[in-house]
Parts: C-alpha cells; sequence; structure tokens
C-alpha cells in the first residue's frame, strides 16, 4: 500500500472516530459510562421512557416505544429500535441483540462509511438493508479536515460557525431530496407493515438520520412535539462520554489541535431539529403534509403504523 493510500486510510478512522466508531479495544470502557448517564435521562423522563439496550459495541441502542401519545395511547415495546453503527458489536453484544428477535435491519450510512467502518456484525441468519441516506459529503469534509493535520486548515474548514451551518444544511435535505424522503418513507411502510416482525434502523452516531427517522416515527404516532424532540436531543446524554474521549485521542494522537471543533459535528442540537421542521412546513404546510405529500404516505398506511405501534 502507497504512503498516500496508508495516509487516507488513517484520516478515514479517524473521521469514523470523529463520527462515532470506536475501535473495538476501547469501545467497552466508554460504553460502560452511558448506561449510568442514561439511567438518570429516564428518571427525569417520568412516564416516557427511553429503554437504552447496553452493549460494549455501540453505545446509542433504544427501543423507540414507551411513549404516550395525544390519543391516551402508549407506543408498544418491543418492535422498533434505533441505534449508532453495529460494526464493533462483541459476541456478549451479539447474544443481547439476538434476544430483541430482529427480523430486519435498516443501515443508513452512505457507501464510504461502510468502507471504512465496516459493515454490521449482525445474528446468524439476519443481514442489513442498506438504504443510503445523504450526509452531503460530511464524512469525506471529515477525512479531509483531519488528514490535513493542520489547525490552521481544520479551523477554516469547521470553526467560525462553518460546522453548525453544515449540519443544518444536512437536516434540510432529509426534507428537500427526493432521495432522502424516499429512504424514509420505504421504512416507515416497513414498520407499519404488519407482516413485519421486530425492525432496528441506525445510521453512524444513531444522532442525525437515525434522529430523524425516530422523531418522524414518533410524531406520526401522535408522541407530543417535545416528547419526540427529548427523545432526539437524548443522543447526547448517551454519547457524551464516548464522544469526548474519541476527541481526546484525536488530540493525543496529533490528528487534530483543537478537536473541540468536532462537538458541533457530534451532538445533536434543537436548531438542527428546527431546521428540518422548518423546511418541511415551507415544503409542506405542516408535519402532516410532509407524512403524506412528502413521504408519500397514504391514510390506509398511517392507520396500519397506528393500529401496530399504539396500544
Amino acid at each position: 500500500m502507497s504512503r498516500a493510500r496508508i495516509r487516507l486510510a488513517t484520516a478515514a478512522a479517524a473521521a469514523a472516530l470523529a463520527v462515532g466508531t470506536l475501535p473495538a479495544a476501547s469501545a467497552s470502557a466508554t460504553a460502560s459510562a452511558a448506561p449510568a448517564a442514561g439511567a438518570g435521562f429516564r428518571h427525569h423522563l417520568r412516564a416516557d421512557a427511553i429503554r437504552q439496550i447496553p452493549l460494549q459495541g455501540a453505545v446509542n441502542v433504544r427501543d423507540i416505544g414507551g411513549y404516550r401519545t395525544y390519543t391516551g395511547g402508549q407506543v408498544r415495546q418491543g418492535l422498533v429500535y434505533r441505534s449508532d453503527a453495529l460494526s464493533k458489536l462483541t459476541a456478549a453484544d451479539l447474544t443481547t441483540v439476538s434476544g430483541l428477535g430482529l427480523t430486519k435491519v435498516v443501515d443508513f450510512r452512505i457507501p464510504m462509511e461502510l468502507q471504512y467502518d465496516g459493515a454490521d456484525k449482525l445474528p446468524p441468519g439476519l443481514s442489513a438493508t442498506s438504504r443510503p441516506v445523504s450526509d452531503l459529503g460530511l464524512y469525506g469534509t471529515l477525512v479531509g479536515a483531519i488528514s490535513s493535520g493542520d489547525p490552521v486548515k481544520q479551523e477554516q474548514m469547521l470553526g467560525g460557525g462553518r460546522a453548525e451551518a453544515y449540519m443544518r444544511d444536512i437536516y434540510r435535505t432529509f426534507v428537500t431530496s427526493p432521495e432522502n424522503r424516499a429512504q424514509f418513507a420505504a421504512t416507515l411502510r416497513e414498520i407499519a407493515d404488519g407482516g413485519q416482525g421486530p425492525l432496528l434502523f441506525h445510521c453512524t452516531s444513531g444522532k442525525d438520520r437515525t434522529g430523524w427517522m425516530s422523531y418522524v416515527l414518533l410524531r406520526a404516532l401522535a408522541v407530543p412535539e417535545d416528547a419526540a424532540g427529548r427523545d432526539y436531543l437524548a443522543s447526547n446524554t448517551f454519547r457524551a462520554a464516548y464522544d469526548a474521549q474519541l476527541r481526546a485521542g484525536l488530540k493525543q494522537s496529533g490528528r487534530m489541535q483543537n478537536p473541540d471543533l468536532l462537538i458541533p459535528l457530534q451532538e445533536v442540537r434543537q436548531d438542527y431539529l428546527d431546521s428540518a421542521t422548518a423546511q418541511l412546513e415551507a415544503d409542506y404546510g405542516s408535519f402532516y403534509g410532509y407524512l403524506t405529500d412528502g413521504l408519500g404516505l397514504d391514510l390506509r398506511t398511517l392507520a396500519r403504523l397506528q393500529n401496530k405501534m399504539v396500544r
């Protein structure tokens, strides 16, 4: 392998670190901090349960169920899960995942992420369905920033509010891109299918593409907007210790002098979510318009989704 190729692979590995992928040797240390933080978050949610699935090789794995709806119902548990990438699961993790009874895993990562992060590790007989949702080149941008090793260039690429603006643009494309809408719509149709067993969807960090999919699903199930928003923001709680270690590793390795430039890319923020919801209102007039006109979901599909997912 040429030196240039080695440098690119190293930078790509560092970019994977930045957006939430750890080598297996250090994953367990960071994952161990997540359940305690998650437990505290669940306590403050009272009736709205956030059920974390504690794993060593992934830190943002949760059951989407447990939330109360406007109609007095509750979203069923054990049917839909959200997570970060599953490429670093341990043997013990696979046993835990097997116990979820999953019949489908949907992977929103783009090919470049799969190339460098690796395919999901899943129980025998289960393989992921690739359903890529665009990151507007974020992964490639991270590779370029980190591979430069130049703090001035990194500041020029990510500092001064540029990283935050990048994230808001990504969220808008969840609404404006026909290809992205098609991927989210296909996943919702599968969830609504009465013959579909337990399903899990994920991206790399389980917070942006996965966060939007979860938010849309919960809103479609008549979960109040503030509760759906809390589920979205909970990624910060589950990922905090993990992401801090990633930044420390990048600084220690000399790849980044100021790894805090990555914080806007590692976190979820209300204004990112607001960028997407403002876009859907501008394009479709309302959340319901986004579901029907934007995602192409008919009333029968939405009714099936309610009947299956809410008790």
